[in-house]
């Protein structure tokens, strides 16, 4: 069944399009008949907070998803994020790949949870549910135990309370998340997946490999 796009602001069940979280209007949103739910998709790189009756799905390989959520306001948000491998000239240096690595994961650890809290989420009452890590990519360094390993460190660093995760293995995940339940819904895909995604997941990954290193990003 394909996706019935929204092409104009409707209002849908639980959902209002004008409670859309600032920063986040770009992103494409589609009623999905089979939950009966407006849904957004998000890509490696993307993040979305939502305060509203709304369904957040992504497709994940290598790749690392946290569903973030502030159990008692009910505002929660997902990510999708892979950790770099290092550029040709620091392939012997692990502590260069560590770095490196730590800054994307933290980039994208702090945006969802900074952004949690400016719609009103507390840091105390946080949960945590992480997914993907996927070895997909045979013929490369296994990223996927790289940013589990990261992801879960994040965790423990940050003091964030972790209530469900769903890692590793050599299969991707299709992941469906509500942010105001919490609920996370995720299903395995066949192998017949592996290829295409793994070949997006390249791309992704040299991309990031040629961009700067970017700064960190401001607690507040």
């Amino acid at each position: 069944m394909s996706d019935t796009f929204v092409a104009q602001p409707r209002t849908f069940a639980g959902f209002d399009p004008k409670r859309v979280l600032p920063g986040f209007e770009h992103l494409r949103r589609f009623w999905d008949p089979a939950q009966e739910v407006v849904t957004v998709k998000i890509l490696p790189g993307e993040f979305y907070v939502s305060t509203q009756e709304e369904m957040i799905s992504t497709v994940l390989g290598s790749c690392v998803s946290a569903c973030v959520r502030d159990t008692r306001r009910r505002i929660g948000g997902m990510n999708h994020f892979m950790l770099p491998e290092p550029a040709s000239t620091e392939r012997d240096s692990w502590g260069s790949t560590v770095g490196r690595a730590a800054r994307y994961g933290n980039d994208a650890m702090e945006q969802l949870i900074n952004s949690i809290l400016k719609a009103g989420g507390r840091r105390d009452d946080l949960e945590v549910k992480i997914f993907g890590g996927g070895r997909v990519l045979q013929t490369m360094t296994d990223i996927g135990q790289r940013n589990i390993a990261f992801v879960q460190r994040y965790i423990a660093t940050e003091n964030l309370k972790l209530c469900a995760a769903d890692v590793g293995d050599i299969y991707p995940r299709h992941v469906h998340f509500f942010p105001v339940s919490g609920k996370v819904r995720v299903r395995q895909l066949r192998a017949t997946h592996d290829t295409q995604l793994a070949d997006r997941e390249k791309r992704y990954l040299k991309r990031l490999e040629n961009d700067p290193i970017k700064g960190e990003v401001e607690l507040f």
